[in-house]
C-alpha cells in the first residue's frame, strides 16, 4: 500500500483513540485503573522505538545535525507541557485546586495538542523512510494514545468545564494528530526535518511524561510493565524487521 494512504489510514486510527480515550471519563461509571498500565507499556515502548529505531534513522538521513533536531523537539514540548502550564502531570489530573481558572485547563490542551501534532507527523515520517519504522512508530504512538484523550478530558473537568467542552478537547488531539499527518504527507520531502523533531517529542513524552507517572505507583508490577513495553519492541523487531 501507498505510504501516504497507509499513514491517513493510521493517522485516524491513532486519532480514534484520542477520542476513545476522552470518552472513557465522561461515561462513567468506568473502571480507569487499568489506564494505568497503558501508560507503563506505552512509556516502554515510545522510549525504546524512539531511541533504538527513530533516532538512527534521522541520523541517517540528516546526520549530525538530527540530533540538534531532536534536542529542538524535547525542549518545545518541555516549553509548552511545563512552562507555559506549570503543574502539569500526564496521568489523571486529581489536583483540582491547581486547574480552578479556565485558561489552566486550556494551556494544557495546548500542550497535548502541539504534543498530537507531532504524533501525526511521526507516523508519516515513518512510513515514509520505510514501511517497517511506520509500522513501529504507529504502535508506540497507539498505545498513547487512549490515555492521552483521557487526560486531556480528565483535566478540562477538573478546570470546571462542562463533559461536552471536556470530551471536545479529546476530538481536538484526534484532529491534531490527523493534521500532522496530512501536513507531513504534504511537506514529504522535508522528512528528514519532521522524523528527528519527532523523536524528541517522543522521547520527552515517554522519559519526561510517562516515567514519572508510573514512579508515582507504589505498585512494582507497574515499573515492570516498563520494561514489559521495550522487551515488546525488541520483540517486533526480531519478528518483523528486516535488517
Amino acid at each position: 500500500m501507498n505510504p501516504i494512504v497507509l499513514s491517513l489510514l493510521l493517522g485516524l486510527t491513532a486519532a480514534w483513540a484520542n477520542i476513545f480515550g476522552g470518552a472513557i471519563i465522561v461515561q462513567e461509571p468506568w473502571e480507569r485503573a487499568y489506564l494505568k498500565y497503558f501508560i507503563a507499556l506505552g512509556a516502554g515502548f515510545m522510549l525504546a522505538t524512539a531511541i533504538v529505531e527513530v533516532f538512527p534513522a534521522s541520523l541517517e538521513l540528516r546526520g549530525k545535525s538530527a540530533a540538534f533536531l531532536v534536542l529542538v523537539g524535547y525542549l518545545l514540548i518541555h516549553f509548552f507541557e511545563h512552562t507555559v502550564t506549570p503543574h502539569f502531570h500526564f496521568g489523571e489530573e486529581t489536583h483540582k485546586d491547581q486547574f480552578v481558572h479556565t485558561r489552566k485547563g486550556y494551556s494544557v490542551l495546548l500542550g497535548l495538542t502541539i504534543h498530537t501534532f507531532f504524533d501525526g507527523i511521526a507516523i508519516t515520517s515513518g512510513f515514509l523512510v520505510s514501511n517497517w519504522l511506520g509500522w513501529i512508530i504507529f504502535l508506540a504512538i497507539f498505545l498513547h494514545k487512549i490515555p492521552e484523550g483521557f487526560t486531556v478530558t480528565s483535566v478540562m473537568l477538573a478546570s470546571g468545564r462542562s463533559r461536552s467542552v471536556a470530551w471536545g478537547a479529546s476530538v481536538l488531539l484526534g484532529v491534531a494528530t490527523f493534521a500532522g499527518v496530512l501536513t507531513m504527507a504534504v511537506l514529504r520531502r522535508e522528512v528528514s526535518l519532521g522524523l528527528p523533531l519527532s523523536a524528541g517529542v517522543t522521547i520527552y513524552v515517554a522519559a519526561s511524561d510517562l516515567i514519572p507517572e508510573v514512579n508515582r505507583e507504589p505498585d512494582a508490577r507497574m515499573a515492570l510493565v516498563v520494561f514489559l513495553g521495550v522487551g515488546l519492541m525488541f520483540g517486533l523487531d526480531r519478528l518483523f524487521h528486516v535488517h
